[in-house]
């Protein structure tokens, strides 16, 4: 890897890794500062209730009756409110009443009248003319189930006695729509931006990255030359710059990808063309008519070659251009499998290759009809062109979830470990083991664009021992429903 692409990767790395920090910093304090709001909101409605209790007190003695009229009826009103993205509808807040004690004299929820909650947090620190507060489940180890308390206390007489605690809680689940709302805005706005960004740093990577290559460069040129000449050394320099924008420029309108494939495509053609060159010439020549005919022969197949290059070549340059499928249908996987291996019957006896389809049961996907028979019928052929004579071919259909999965397996001799991570590239391809010659190199870049435009992937390997030797190829597609 050159030390451009290392520079920008590095830059890379440390921009996503920055940017995941900070998302799970921010997600993470969400939660806190809403507890946080909901507690002080809680404390001035602990402090307003307590009020309310005093005020119904006679000679120390602590009566709830007000209170429990005021939940009661409370709790019985409809309404309907829309907070932003919560639609709530009902009083959340509960209440209960202690005495000196820690007594419950009152709970708004039927639940906790009579019992001793001296032993709470917020009861016992309340009682004591402490700052008192808790968060406690009703449920044993569900935390959705939490609810937090803020206890004020009840005082009587002119010295202020404490002769009991009012408490307030409120379910956490009320507070924590807006925290599960919030957390999913935030990671949403985070992911979308750090994606415009990559984007965005891709685009002018040639900005943060070329002027690095063009100072080496430059330094080399100069290190170069045996005196100091100016003039020279300036309109190098300026060229180097043109140089820089021009590649920008093809970078940005695809230029580079084009030339790629001229460049690929023209070194793919130069072997057959200088096969054909040279029988032609040999043709000028007196031979025996067998010799020119074998040369007549090469002739043909070699221009038989450069065509199939030529129209593989548009059809693959046709599918990369696409973006969407023009149209889908239901297409039955099952039926298609075993009118493929009745095609392909003629080609496989000539060598006695028998070729089977398996499936448990038929499988339908929306797909284009024809681009989806081109794919399987080239894993087929592929299949077909390393078999051993004698050998089995087999089609089978699974399905994994919502995947349908079309694997095309081989009795040949596999892929070799070199070749391995090369197969989908363009004009890579394996000698024929019966035939010692190579395809275009194209067959397996057309069926991986097919499956992406598709929406699934095709993956190709060899097959494990406990099922024999040859190779393995899968197309996963998604089910009907799916794409």
């Amino acid at each position: 890897m050159s030390k451009r692409n290392r520079i920008f990767l590095g830059m890379l790395l440390i921009y996503v890794v920055g940017m995941a920090y900070l998302l799970y910093a921010v997600v993470s304090d969400l939660d806190p500062r809403y507890r946080e709001s909901a507690e002080e909101s809680l404390v001035e409605t602990s402090q307003i209730m307590a009020t309310l209790v005093e005020l119904d007190t006679r000679d120390g003695a602590i009566d709830p009756s007000r209170l429990e009229a005021l939940f009661k009826a409370s709790y019985a009103r409809n309404f309907d409110a829309q907070i932003f993205s919560v639609h709530k509808t009902r009083v959340e807040l509960r209440t209960y009443v202690t005495d000196r004690s820690g007594t419950v004299l009152y709970d708004s929820t039927g639940i906790g009248t009579g019992q001793d909650y001296s032993q709470w947090r917020d009861v016992s620190r309340a009682l004591r003319g402490e700052y008192g507060a808790r968060s406690t489940r009703d449920l044993a180890g569900d935390d959705n189930s939490s609810v937090m308390y803020v206890a004020a206390p009840v005082r009587s007489g002119p010295a202020g006695d404490i002769i009991g605690v009012v408490a307030v809680g409120k379910p956490a689940q009320s507070f924590g729509q807006f925290v599960a709302a919030a957390r999913q805005r935030t990671i949403s706005v985070g992911v979308i931006s750090g994606l415009a960004v990559l984007v965005f740093a891709a685009m002018v990577s040639v900005w943060l990255v070329r002027p690095f290559g063009l100072v080496t460069d430059y330094v080399r040129f100069i290190q170069a030359q045996k005196g100091f000449y100016p003039l020279k050394l300036l309109r190098h320099g300026w060229a180097l710059l043109r140089a820089a924008f021009d590649e920008m420029r093809d970078a940005i309108t695809g230029r580079n990808y084009v030339a790629d494939y001229v460049q690929t495509l023209t070194h793919e053609v130069k072997s057959p063309l200088s096969a054909i060159r040279g029988a032609a010439e040999l043709l000028q020549e007196p031979m025996e008519e067998a010799q020119r005919q074998r040369f007549v022969g090469n002739i043909q197949r070699e221009t038989q070659r450069i065509q199939e290059m030529v129209d593989r070549m548009l059809e693959l340059t046709t599918l990369e251009t696409r973006r969407v499928l023009d149209r889908t249908e239901p297409v039955a996987l099952l039926a298609l499998l075993h009118d493929l291996a009745h095609t392909t019957d003629g080609v496989a006896a000539r060598r006695s290759i028998r070729v089977t389809v398996q499936a448990g049961a038929d499988a339908t996907v929306n797909a284009d009809p024809f681009l989806l028979r081109r794919a399987v019928s080239n894993l087929l052929d592929n299949a077909l062109d390393f078999s051993p004579e004698g050998g089995t071919v087999e089609l089978a259909l699974h399905t994994q979830g919502r995947w349908v999965c079309i694997h095309v397996r081989d009795q040949g001799p596999g892929i070799p470990a070199y070749a391995q991570d090369k197969v989908f590239e363009k004009f890579y391809s394996l000698a024929r083991p019966h035939s010692k010659k190579k395809s275009t190199g194209l067959g397996l870049s057309f069926v991986k664009e097919i499956a992406t435009l598709h929406r699934g992937r095709v993956e190709l390997g060899n097959r494990p021992d406990a099922q024999g030797t040859g190779a393995c190829a899968v197309l996963w597609l998604p089910r009907k429903g799916d794409l």
